[in-house]
């Protein structure tokens, strides 16, 4: 599966950016899709995933805030940011698991939030 990640910018805090995904390839095999991010200095952590089923999980950070979705044919996933706080401030990556347990990950996309 190959990605495409858009959307990240700059903005100021409590502002809203949307993030969105494009995936290609073996569509049928996604398992989950999701977002992770990695700010300077850390080690990346998930932000939300949802799963085939339509469940959703969210990290405690960003519960109530952020918003993920994806289309059935799994070829698109988005994540609604609202009411960015400048500890949201990293490089968003969007990432799938297949039913085959390989990982596949976009480019990243940069999105910094101004105090």
């Amino acid at each position: 599966v190959q990605l495409q990640a858009s959307g990240g910018g700059l903005v100021q805090a409590g502002e809203s950016l949307r993030l969105s995904c494009t995936a290609s390839g073996r569509l049928s095999s996604i398992r989950v899709m999701g977002w992770y991010r990695q700010a300077p200095g850390k080690q990346r952590e998930l932000v939300a995933r949802i799963v085939r089923s339509g469940i959703t999980n969210y990290a405690d950070s960003v519960k109530g805030r952020f918003t993920i979705s994806a289309d059935n044919a799994r070829s698109n996933v988005w994540l609604q940011m609202n009411s960015l706080k400048y500890d949201d401030t990293a490089v968003y990556y969007c990432h799938v698991l297949d039913s085959r347990a390989v990982d596949s990950w976009g480019q990243g996309t940069q999105v910094t939030v101004s105090s």
